[in-house]
């Protein structure tokens, strides 16, 4: 990364206008020899069916899974990439990797295999007695919107609760769905969070033993929610002899999320095995800077900063991908919080970085626009290529949301 002073602050931010770019796909011309009436009917086929096969093999390109390996982790240190928040009263929870026995997740096919081995987990030890006290470990890293989530759990002591459960499609700890387990009150819940208030939980009575591991899956397509307990829906409650396939709840309140691990006051529980199958949300920042770097070949690199919740901005979008996530400089703040302009010279190439303004003309965040310079080329001329550039961007935005969705 670059030291922050090897750029020099340039004049401020200027307004330009660029046009904005219409994509159109017109899917008439089809390399097939038919006769008139079949070109009528091969027509209406298409017409029919080809959206249908496109979302299938969009939704089949774009299907990804995630494992969490709390392995990887050095024991008594909560796993990096997870965040910890508390909702309603108390304090955060004391969230750790430790090691434990964990039966396997297939039976042993012989009497004189080993049933249990240690092996890491994610254990959440604090013991705060607080009736309103959530603790929540969210995953920063990514948002989900359709997925199918699995984990074991084991909900291990506590006085007043005994409780693991899984938070999903979280804005943040005050706005949330979440399914859990009680051991001490045998019922499996679902009920969300909006704006620091519980709605009315709903779910079953279930049997769900302390010190021993249990299954929780989460399934979330579209409006649609549906939970499992060792491998039984009981979210919504199945009714006696009626077929399940359709049955789910549907809340419309939050449409993508983070997912995350929950328990309630005093309740030491453990998770492990968590896997993620889920269609990967491509972020509008990221689509813009692709689109960008599309219709604009000559363009070196694009990266757009953001500032979150950490001292420095962070690069939420970069057409090289590795890069989302890594903090920014003194430099990209700068521009964040004074609206300033910086440029920076290196051989051939130029960068420019310039604030990013929504049509408001609030800046929401900070772009580095590099560029290959030529030889006489002048520091104006840089920048001016580099505002087309930014302006182009900012024709496809309209709010902050847009940039930190």
């Amino acid at each position: 990364m670059r030291d922050s002073g090897d750029a020099w602050l340039i004049a401020q931010d200027v307004k330009t206008t660029v046009p904005s770019v219409n994509v159109h796909f017109d899917p008439a011309i089809v390399g097939l020899a038919v006769s008139p009436v079949s070109a009528t009917v091969f027509r209406i086929m298409l017409k029919l069916f080809l959206p249908v096969v496109m979302a299938g093999l969009q939704l089949s390109s774009l299907a990804a899974v995630k494992d969490f390996d709390f392995g990887v982790y050095p024991v008594g240190h909560p796993p990096p990439g997870f965040r910890s928040a508390v909702a309603g009263n108390g304090q955060p929870g004391d969230w750790k990797v430790i090691n434990e026995k964990v039966p396997p997740l297939m039976a042993p096919l012989s009497h004189k295999a080993q049933a249990d081995t240690f092996r890491p987990v994610l254990a959440q030890m604090a013991k705060d007695p607080t009736d309103e006290h959530f603790a929540v470990l969210l995953y920063t890293n990514e948002d989900f919107g359709d997925f199918t989530l699995t984990t074991r759990f084991k909900t291990v002591s506590g006085v007043t609760e005994q409780m693991a459960g899984i938070v999903f499609r979280a804005q943040d700890e005050k706005n949330y769905y979440v399914i859990r387990a009680s051991s001490l009150g045998n019922t499996f819940k679902f009920y969300k969070m909006v704006n620091g208030l519980r709605s009315e939980p709903m779910g079953p009575e279930a049997t769900i033993p302390t010190g021993e591991w249990h299954t929780l899956k989460v399934e979330c397509i579209g409006s649609s929610i549906r939970g499992y307990l060792d491998d039984r829906l009981l979210i919504p409650p199945p009714l006696p002899g009626k077929p399940t396939n359709n049955l789910a709840l549907n809340d419309t309140s939050f449409p993508h999320g983070q997912i995350g691990f929950w328990t309630k006051s005093d309740s030491v529980s453990y998770f492990v095995d968590t896997h993620i199958d889920y269609v990967p949300r491509e972020k509008f920042a990221q689509v813009l800077v692709r689109d960008i770097m599309r219709e604009n070949p000559k363009l070196l690199g694009l990266r757009i900063y953001a500032k979150k919740k950490s001292p420095l901005p962070l690069v939420i979008a970069d057409n090289d991908e590795t890069a989302i996530g890594t903090e920014g400089t003194e430099v990209e703040g700068d521009v964040l919080e004074k609206g300033h302009s910086y440029y920076l010279k290196e051989g051939k190439s130029a960068e420019v970085t310039i604030p990013l303004r929504d049509r408001n003309g609030e800046v929401v965040g900070a772009v580095r626009v590099k560029l290959k310079t030529f030889k006489g080329e002048m520091q104006e001329t840089v920048l001016t290529r580099a505002m087309l550039i930014k302006k182009q961007m900012e024709e496809h935005m309209i709010s902050a949301q847009d940039i930190n969705e």
